[in-house]
C-alpha cells in the first residue's frame, strides 16, 4: 500500500480516540501523538529493549510494588497520547482512563523510556518536557550503551522541570542491586 493511499484515509486532525483505534487495529506497531498533533508510528520493541523493560518490571515487583502499580505500555494522556515503556503508579491508584482510553496522570509516580535508535531526541528531550508538564514526579530514560545507563530525574515543583537525581546516571546493573526510591 502506498503512502498516498494510507494518507487519504487519515483524519485531518488525529484525536486520542483515533490514536486508540489505530493501535487497536494494528498490534504490530506502537502509536503516539504529541500535544502538537504529530503522529509517530514505531515498530514493536526489539529483544534487547524488551529485556531491559522486563528486568526493571521484575525489580519493582521484587521490591514491594504490586502488579497494579507497575505497568508496561500503558498509554497516558499528557496533552497527546504517549506510551512509556514502563510506568509506576501510587498504591491504590492504578491507571484510570482520562480522555479516550489513555490514562490520566493522577497517581502516576514514574515514567520510564528505553531509548531506541531513531527515538533518541524524543525520549531524551521531548517526552521529558511533556511528562514534566503533565506533572509526573519522576522520569527515567535508559540508554542502550555498554553499561545500559539509567538517567533518573525528579520534577522540581517550583520550576515544573526535571532535574537529575544526585548520582542520577547509573548503570542498570547497579540500579537493580538497590531498592527503588521514588520519594
Amino acid at each position: 500500500m502506498s503512502a498516498e493511499a494510507v494518507g487519504s484515509g487519515m483524519p485531518t486532525h488525529v484525536t486520542l480516540d483515533d490514536l486508540a483505534a489505530m493501535a487497536a487495529a494494528d498490534e504490530n506497531h506502537r502509536y503516539e501523538l504529541s500535544p502538537e498533533g504529530v503522529l509517530s508510528v514505531m515498530p514493536p520493541a526489539d529483544p534487547e529493549h524488551a529485556l531491559i523493560v522486563s528486568r526493571m518490571f521484575a525489580w519493582f515487583l521484587t521490591n514491594g510494588y504490586g502488579p497494579e502499580q507497575v505497568v508496561t505500555d500503558c498509554g497516558i494522556d499528557v496533552g497527546g497520547g504517549r506510551v512509556p515503556d514502563l510506568t509506576v503508579w501510587a498504591k491504590n491508584s492504578p491507571p484510570r482512563p482520562a480522555r479516550s482510553s489513555y490514562a490520566g496522570t493522577a497517581g502516576l509516580l514514574l515514567a520510564i523510556e528505553v531509548v531506541s535508535r531513531g527515538s533518541e531526541v524524543v525520549d531524551r528531550i521531548i517526552k521529558k518536557a511533556e511528562y514534566a508538564r503533565g506533572g509526573i514526579p519522576h522520569y527515567w530514560f535508559v540508554e542502550r550503551d555498554g553499561a545500559t545507563t539509567v538517567h533518573r530525574h525528579t520534577r522540581n515543583a517550583g520550576t515544573g522541570e526535571y532535574e537529575p537525581v544526585p548520582g542520577g546516571a547509573q548503570p542498570l546493573a547497579w540500579l537493580l542491586s538497590t531498592v527503588p526510591d521514588l520519594s
